[in-house]
């Protein structure tokens, strides 16, 4: 049996050395294109190679302007039957409408409706989509560029002290940020502001603060505001004063409600230098972490974010390099 193979790998030796020499040929091509960055069948590299090779896209990101601003004053001092302080910072005259637990189901409906029914332009447009499921409402004009400090409460014959428990069917306040002229929403993309506010209580003791911010815009669409994450200055201190204690308590709790604490974590102090060269200004933003850390010059070397190592699918400038140009002049 042996001496039939020999032969017959003899006879056909010509055709095996060159399917040997071809195969050869083939994976060292594919290795060489590999390592200069060219696309190859994945077979011919290993994971980490085609990890990094990945190539980043960079996002076309669109400029608006948000007529509207909103922050809790104080939010440590706010509660159910203390009621909250906020304060708004806004372009144009506007309505700030409070909405006191508030529907959650209904809420969301009322989005919906703004993208596939009717403009959620004013408050009675919510009032509608929300078929008045909340138990009190209240409203304040708002003067532009005033930023003053509004102060909300329930009613104390409304006799409500919590909520009830995780999860909950309602929110304790929605806050809905709109154009009070007519003429207004005819200059700006975003027509409206909707903020879902977290207010302690008798039941559920995290602390005050915003949990989700939507932006409306005139087309149908609506966005979610998300936080972006500056590299901490290592010389700063946190601006939060809360214990060891108070912290970890919140952080059971957000995990109960299925919040993560790094959406609603508060902001430090940043530093405005990339982490990588500390010499160029940041100005590019990873996603999905939303890490905000790397200036032009170092962003096209990587494909992982340095600061959690997660890989990076997108990424955009906060400025393009004539705005840039700009700021540069205006300092000299």
């Amino acid at each position: 049996m042996a001496a039939v193979f020999l032969v017959t790998l003899y006879e056909y030796s010509p055709l095996f050395y060159i399917a040997v020499v071809f195969t050869c040929f083939i994976v060292t091509t594919g290795l060489v294109l590999g390592w200069f960055g060219w696309d190859v069948p994945v077979i011919l590299r290993n994971s980490e190679e085609t990890q990094f090779n990945t190539r980043v896209f960079k996002k076309q990101m669109r400029q608006v302007k948000n007529p509207f601003g909103l922050e809790i004053t104080n939010p440590s001092s706010a509660s159910i039957t203390t009621g909250i302080t906020l304060t708004t910072d806004c372009l144009e005259d506007s309505l700030l409408t409070c909405y006191w637990g508030c529907s959650v189901q209904k809420f969301y409906e009322a989005l919906q409706k703004h993208f596939y029914c009717f403009r959620i332009s004013t408050p009675q447009a919510l009032e509608d989509a929300l078929y008045s499921e909340y138990l009190y409402q209240e409203q304040y004009f708002i003067k532009k560029d005033s930023k003053e400090e509004i102060y909300c409460q329930l009613p104390r014959d409304t006799k409500i002290e919590d909520f009830g428990s995780v999860p909950r069917s309602r929110y304790p306040l929605v806050a809905l940020l709109t154009l009070a002229d007519e003429d207004d929403r005819e200059i700006y993309d975003i027509i409206s502001m909707v903020s879902v506010i977290h207010i302690p209580d008798k039941t559920y003791k995290l602390s005050c603060r915003i949990l989700y911010q939507y932006l409306l815009l005139a087309q149908g669409q609506f966005h979610d505001l998300k936080q972006l994450f500056m590299s901490a200055n290592s010389n700063s201190n946190p601006s939060s004063n809360s214990s060891p204690g108070e912290k970890s308590t919140d952080r059971s709790l957000l995990e109960k409600a299925g919040l993560s604490e790094s959406e609603v974590e508060p902001p430090e102090e940043n530093s405005k230098d990339c982490v990588v060269c500390q010499n160029g200004t940041v100005n590019w933003v990873l996603l999905p972490c939303r890490h905000t850390c790397l200036c032009d010059g170092c962003v096209r070397y990587f494909q992982q974010c340095p600061m959690c190592r997660q890989f990076v699918q997108e990424s955009f400038a906060l400025c393009s390099q004539k705005e840039q140009e700009k700021d540069k002049l205006k300092a000299l």
